[in-house]
């Protein structure tokens, strides 16, 4: 895990330490595309204080993009959004009701307090890392490049798997 100080980094927050394994994907890919970012556990609902505190200290310290992944209510990335103008991006982790109990209330946020929502589970995870590093690429000219070669890369990984 890296840690940001003072620079452009991403923060991943997630509701609970159960939502780890999910979480553990969008790291890999920030990871991988050699992106700063931070990881914390904090709760939207038994520790806004700390929500609050961190998300302003986050954006002093250079956060750009917040994911947040969280399962059964969701208000998280919702509960973030409410905090902060940087983009979020929430993760529904499916730990009830097959997950759409965190979609919809990830989804679901008023007019002017937008969260991008990514898909239930570990592929969300992983499109959240990407989306976020899509973001950050907007102002990052040698991450764009990254994500490119990626592009290029799976495209060529699997149209030589097509070849059988």
């Amino acid at each position: 895990m890296a840690t940001a100080n003072k620079s452009t980094f991403i923060a991943v927050l997630m509701g609970s330490r159960s939502d780890q394994p999910v979480v553990n994907k969008a790291i890999e890919v920030l990871t991988s595309l050699e992106i700063p970012h931070e990881v914390r556990v904090i709760s939207a609902h038994r520790s806004p204080q700390l929500l609050d505190k961190y998300v302003h200290t986050a954006e002093k310290n250079g956060c750009e993009v917040f994911i947040a992944a969280a399962g059964m209510a969701a208000h998280l990335a919702g509960a973030i959004a409410a905090r902060t103008v940087k983009p979020v991006i929430g993760i529904p982790v499916d730990s009830t009701l097959n997950g759409w109990d965190a979609l919809l209330s990830t989804v679901q946020m008023p007019p002017g307090v937008p969260v991008a929502t990514v898909s239930i589970g570990v592929a969300g995870s992983q499109n959240a890392a990407h989306l976020a590093a899509q973001i950050i690429a907007l102002k990052d000219s040698a991450l764009n490049k990254r994500l490119n070669d990626l592009r290029r890369e799976t495209a060529e990984r699997l149209s030589a798997q097509s070849a059988l």
